[in-house]
């Protein structure tokens, strides 16, 4: 389809995009990788008047470590996460389930930044970095500031992002050690997850000693399932997984739609917990 009709603005720093998107205010848009903007204007489900496209903005992509922290900007496509060796080793959990999104095409235009920017509960990658603790950093006016990840996601496609910010890098503490595994359900390759699961969990002489869950698509936001890593802590073996997984959807609140009822969907986020964790802490 025909998208509506828009201004488009191509900044070349990171101050240039935060002075155009304040001059643009509420009817500007961000243009990253564009495989979340451009479905939406296509369909015309978007109607901004000004795009600000930041694909030649430098300094926004790759990553590096900073101590016990791994930093990725922005702008790093999905498919450099996957690739990159700092990723694999320090934040595994971003890795594996940046694998599964969308197909090849969508994993070598999309970024990171863009699909947490986004703020779809239905997206792989929001439960991911609430998982995995990390931060968010967002460039505006007033300098750089840090959103726990925690708070960046406020409600369906809403985020902690004012107009005039910018998503510049996502900061993750390191990994190492802990178990990890992304499960999900879809109905078909490349759609969007009916429920999906990220588990970290950290083993100690043989039992958890912590986990984190991310669950996806349970709600307007992403959103942990604390009661079941209250719960996990001790467990040894699979019967007390699945015991602590039976309380996963504790707390939610799915969606309905034509992918399932919320009482399918909590079904599912029960499954899914105790497989993932499971296969994270290596007895799956």
């Amino acid at each position: 389809m025909i998208p509506p009709s828009f201004e488009y603005a191509r900044p070349g720093s990171v101050e240039e995009t935060v002075r155009v998107l304040s001059e643009g205010g509420e009817d500007a848009k961000v243009l990253a990788g564009g495989q979340s903007l451009l479905p939406l204007l296509g369909l015309r489900l978007a109607f901004p008047e000004l795009v600000v496209d930041v694909g030649r903005v430098p300094g926004l992509a790759g990553v590096r470590e900073e101590g016990t922290t791994l930093v990725v900007g922005a702008m790093t496509t999905h498919h450099d996460v996957v690739r990159d060796p700092l990723v694999r080793r320090h934040a595994g959990l971003l890795a594996a389930a940046t694998a599964g999104v969308g197909d090849p095409a969508v994993r070598h235009r999309g970024t990171l930044g863009g699909s947490l920017a986004h703020a779809d509960p239905a997206g792989d990658l929001p439960a991911v970095v609430l998982a995995l603790d990390a931060e968010l950093i967002a460039a505006g006016p007033g300098g750089r500031r840090a959103i726990p990840a925690r708070a960046f996601f406020v409600d369906y496609l809403q985020s902690a992002l004012e107009p005039d910010e910018l998503l510049v890098e996502i900061r993750i503490p390191k990994t190492d050690g802990w178990g990890f595994h992304y499960e999900k359900f879809h109905r078909s390759a490349q759609s969007w997850a009916v429920v999906g699961v990220a588990a970290l969990v950290r083993r100690d002489d043989g039992h958890i000693a912590e986990a984190r869950i991310g669950l996806t698509n349970m709600g307007s936001t992403p959103l942990r399932a604390t009661a079941t890593e209250e719960a996990l802590p001790g467990s040894g073996d699979t019967r007390a997984v699945a015991r602590a997984a039976e309380s996963a959807a504790t707390g939610t609140r799915p969606p309905r739609d034509l992918s399932g009822s919320p009482e399918y969907r909590e079904h599912l986020a029960r499954v899914l917990t105790r497989r993932a964790v499971l296969a994270a802490a290596g007895t799956g």
